[in-house]
């Protein structure tokens, strides 16, 4: 039993490790032969995981084959649009115009029921509200809908909005963020005279935040320990 944990633990993290060099990406967004190469990874750790009696070397080194030839054919898709292609496929337009092409569902062997269901992932439940549909070579489907559709952007309103900027955690869990601290050049003086106006303690707060813009945001936790 210990020995069979033991591999357990260990083909795990080699996958994991694996799987985070190959890149991130989610699931939706893999190529196939990005598909291909996962399933064959997950069925090459289970066998040295479950049979004791298949060295655990025959796992690992046919996975770190498979990371290689991953890692090849990442970079030749970066230099041959050709392979890229022939590999990934390439995007197809199934509603062009507003106008579904049947030709194209059919090539892609994609049904109506099937689109819908992509186009309400979209938030777009009205098929006519649709000028353009892209079915990915991931298998995505990117929408443009019809210009009076769409919702108006803020250049359409001339409007000037504030620049906020991105927000640092100064705080997580009562756990003060150092880093982000000096990235926006203040001192856990300063930091501690913020969360007092809000009358806690740097162990009571769940989250502190501060923008480039300079508003603070302060939650204290619910349950303080």
């Amino acid at each position: 039993m210990l020995i069979n944990f033991v591999r357990a633990v260990i083909l795990y993290i080699v996958v994991l490790i694996t799987t985070r060099l190959m890149g991130k990406r989610e699931l939706g967004q893999l190529q196939p032969y990005e598909v291909v190469i996962s399933i064959m990874i997950a069925n090459l750790a289970t066998i040295p995981m479950s049979d004791i009696g298949v060295p655990i070397v025959s796992g690992l080194v046919p996975i770190m084959g498979l990371l290689t030839m991953h890692l090849i054919i990442s970079l030749l898709n970066l230099k041959s649009t050709k392979l890229r292609r022939l590999l990934c496929g390439k995007p197809n337009i199934i509603i062009n115009k507003g106008k579904i092409d049947e030709e194209a569902m059919e090539k892609e062997r994609f049904d109506l029921s099937e689109l819908e269901e992509r186009l309400r992932e979209k938030d777009v439940f009205d098929i006519g509200d649709v000028d353009y549909a892209i079915l990915e070579t991931n298998g995505e489907v990117s929408v443009i809908l019809k210009p009076e559709k769409q919702q108006p952007t803020i250049e359409d309103l001339n409007l000037k909005p504030e620049f906020r900027g991105i927000s640092y955690n100064l705080i997580l869990d009562g756990v003060v963020i150092y880093k982000n601290l000096k990235l926006i050049n203040k001192s856990e003086i300063w930091l501690k005279e913020q969360i007092e106006k809000f009358n806690l303690k740097e162990k009571d707060v769940l989250i502190a935040t501060m923008n480039e813009k300079g508003e603070f945001f302060c939650q204290g936790k619910e349950r303080v320990k």
